[in-house]
């Protein structure tokens, strides 16, 4: 999959949050990723991720619909309308009783489940039930609460992994490159960052680097952070999938002499 339609999905994507939950809550990602029986569409509230998981909140809701217009999984777009007053009919009835903090969705074999981290359980679930039947009863409802202290459900399912969020921040950078007209085709210098705390930290990462023909274009000890940073280029392919398999090598090469990847740089190639 070229890059240009993987940062077009991300829009998609971030569509299966209704519109006016993505203007009540923060700060929204998505990514898809393969399951067992499929793709599988997820919108994360990324900004939890510094405070998850957050006392008192200690039970996950995951209430959502089956819905049965729908193209590989996914809701067509007349769809996509009314689950989006479904989630928006949801969100008013649990902020009404209870406080909450909404997490994200999970798209997947045409049915869409919202999570809801919540203080308190006391008749949520026959409220919701109530709310279903009466107004969605055309849709097969679901309602799951549970005890979840420490937040598995967001940061181990809904956050992304690493080679997905690798995925996520590559996306970034080429579309700020085919903004300014790059296609991506043709192979250029790329500028890679890695900080560590120790010099000899940085000369195991640079013995590395060299065998795989990278050059060492600065290093040295930053004064105001204390970091020992190095500079390392080469030439290479920065579509998608070329640069998000050079960079997770890198970031796994970096961890092994503890230090930490920060990160890509390239011009842009018309």
């Amino acid at each position: 999959m070229n890059s240009h339609i993987r940062l077009i999905l991300s829009i998609i994507l971030l569509s299966l949050l209704s519109p006016s939950l993505l203007a009540q809550q923060a700060n929204f990602d998505a990514y898809k990723a393969q399951y067992d029986q499929g793709a599988g569409n997820t919108v994360f509230n990324k900004g939890l991720k510094q405070t998850a998981p957050v006392s008192g909140f200690s039970f996950v809701l995951i209430t959502g619909v089956k819905f049965k217009d729908c193209d590989k999984g996914v809701p067509t777009e007349k769809e996509q309308a009314n689950l989006d007053r479904v989630s928006d009919s949801v969100y008013a009835n649990v902020t009404r009783h209870v406080k909450n903090i909404m997490a994200g969705t999970f798209t997947y074999q045409c049915e869409r489940l919202e999570y809801y981290y919540i203080v308190d359980t006391t008749n949520i679930r026959e409220r919701l039930a109530t709310l279903f039947q009466k107004y969605f009863s055309a849709y097969e409802a679901n309602i799951n609460i549970k005890p979840d202290k420490d937040w598995d459900a967001y940061l181990k399912f809904l956050y992304p992994n690493a080679e997905t969020l690798e995925y996520m921040q590559n996306e970034k950078i080429l579309l700020a490159l085919e903004k300014q007209g790059d296609k991506l085709e043709k192979a250029r210098r790329v500028k890679h960052r890695i900080n560590f705390t120790t010099e000899k930290d940085m000369d195991c990462f640079i013995s590395y680097a060299t065998q795989q023909g990278f050059k060492a274009e600065t290093k040295g000890k930053d004064t105001k952070s204390e970091l020992f940073k190095l500079h390392i280029s080469r030439t290479d392919k920065v579509d998608l999938p070329s640069i998000s398999t050079i960079t997770t090598e890198l970031r796994k090469e970096a961890k092994q002499c503890n230090g930490i990847y920060d990160g890509w740089e390239t011009t842009v190639v018309k």
